[in-house]
């Protein structure tokens, strides 16, 4: 349960206002890293061409949202958390595959931690490789549409850019995991939270300078008076507001939900001392794996269309035909391309929907190990009322978690594809587009989730700090 009151009365700790203000200075570095521009030749020319054209995809949105603006401000840190991310996915996946991997894995925190030095080892040439490309489609991008003449970077510029954003890249994954380390929330999921988070009022001066567009007249109240601010927008905002909002409450309760497992300790005697004969807890939540799913997905899915940038910009007309075909089978979706005439409009969300259930399958099995568990219980002399210690408790466990990941993923993935409906309807009723509902919409999942996973460990961290005081 979360309580305010222990969370108030922790911050009185020295221990806790200094592991705060850690997370907090870090959070302000890494802003501060967002507006340093990449060291390539004329930076300011490339940030306001990028900032001209970057709206023009959704490819783009979405990167600059999860970049925290880095991506519009041409940045050391414009490559972001993505090579990370990615290096994590490819590291957990060859700990399924790879049966020595998966025993590391399970040797606890030191096999843990190799794992985890591999995954930063992996990042290192992620991070280069998409540094490279990273430069050469923002560079084509400017030059194609023709509103500034860049001149050709030299060699040393190449190398020095280069180096820079894969500086910046390890940099942000060293800072997100000495977040981590304070032990009140994930870093690199705090990182991708703190530069959302900052986007908010670009956001909100839109929806601000949308309502101020009075051309089409007034908002008439009851024939009374006139209020000086576009009815069409203000609807939509009132609208899309309370939408927001109970799509918001559904998505903490999902978040909190959880089922709770009653576990029995036999009474054990030894010599004239007895212990044991109490019961415990095993709580089970509804979505084990968190926002990681969302993150996974959204990185998965802007990969082909990457890629599919990056041969558009190639002079072989074959692999221009291949570049075309995936920006358009894996373009996030707009308001324009959603009127229901074209198939491809649909490749996206239906393919966020199914990795948003898939990831959240394969996070769970990684976060939830229930045949550790079992054995643990087992050791410990725990058990589950009219289950066997052992293999029956495993398969308990593993029926029960399936059960739970099976609804759990669903809504999960319903909600993430929400805005896109949203968009849809919005579009083909009222005819009005550039909404980016898309985009705010993975915004929020973010957001919220990771923000309630926040809380829950600083409130895991407040009891700690607070524990003397209930003696």
């Amino acid at each position: 349960m979360m309580s305010w009151k222990t969370i108030l009365r922790s911050l009185k700790s020295k221990d806790m206002q200094k592991r705060l203000l850690i997370v907090v200075g870090i959070i302000v570095v890494y802003r501060m890293l967002a507006h340093i521009p990449a060291p390539l030749a004329e930076p300011t020319k490339m940030k306001d061409a990028i900032a001209s054209v970057l709206g023009q995809t959704d490819l783009g949105g979405f990167l600059n949202l999860l970049s925290g603006g880095a991506l519009a401000g041409f940045s050391i840190v414009l490559v972001g958390l993505s090579p990370f991310i990615t290096a994590s996915i490819i590291t957990q996946l060859l700990t399924k595959a790879i049966p020595k991997l998966e025993e590391l894995h399970k040797d606890g925190e030191s096999g843990r931690r190799k794992i985890q030095q591999w995954t930063r080892l992996v990042t290192v040439p992620l991070a280069i490789i998409q540094s490279i490309a990273f430069i050469f489609i923002l560079r084509q991008t400017v030059v194609a549409a023709g509103t500034v003449e860049l001149a050709d970077p030299t060699m040393l510029e190449w190398v020095v850019a280069v180096g820079a954003m894969s500086a910046g890249s390890v940099l942000l994954m060293w800072l997100g995991e000495l977040i981590t380390e304070q032990g009140i929330g994930n870093g690199i999921s705090l990182l991708i939270f703190a530069g959302i988070i900052s986007q908010l009022p670009t956001m909100l001066q839109t929806i601000i300078a949308s309502l101020a567009d009075t051309s089409a007249g007034g908002l008439n109240v009851f024939n009374w008076f006139t209020i000086p601010i576009n009815p069409v927008v203000f609807w939509i905002v009132l609208i899309m507001g309370i939408l927001s909002l109970l799509v918001l409450y559904f998505l903490v309760k999902v978040n909190e939900a959880q089922r709770v497992i009653t576990i029995n300790y036999a009474k054990r005697v030894h010599g004239n001392s007895s212990y044991g004969g109490i019961t415990s807890i095993l709580p089970v939540k509804l979505i084990a794996a968190g926002v990681i799913p969302i993150i996974f997905a959204v990185a998965f899915l802007s990969l082909p269309q990457f890629i599919g940038q990056v041969m558009l910009s190639s002079e072989d007309s074959g692999l221009q035909s291949i570049g075309t075909t995936l920006t358009t089978w894996f373009a996030a979706p707009n308001p324009g391309a959603f009127t229901g005439t074209t198939a491809e409009a649909f490749i996206y969300p239906a393919l966020y929907f199914i990795l948003v259930i898939a990831f959240t399958y394969f996070y769970t099995g990684i976060v939830f190990n229930s045949n550790e568990i079992a054995e643990n219980l087992q050791k410990q002399g725990g058990f589950i009322e009219g289950i066997r210690p052992g293999e029956q408790t495993e398969k308990y466990l593993n029926r029960t978690v399936n059960r739970l990941v099976l609804f759990g993923s669903v809504v999960l993935g319903v909600i993430a594809v929400l805005p896109f409906a949203a968009e849809y309807i919005l579009y083909n009723t009222t005819g009005i587009t550039g909404t980016n509902l898309s985009i705010g919409g993975t915004g929020v999942l973010i957001v919220v989730s990771v923000g309630l996973e926040t809380l829950r460990q600083i409130n895991s961290r407040a009891l700690m700090v607070t524990y003397d005081e209930y003696k």
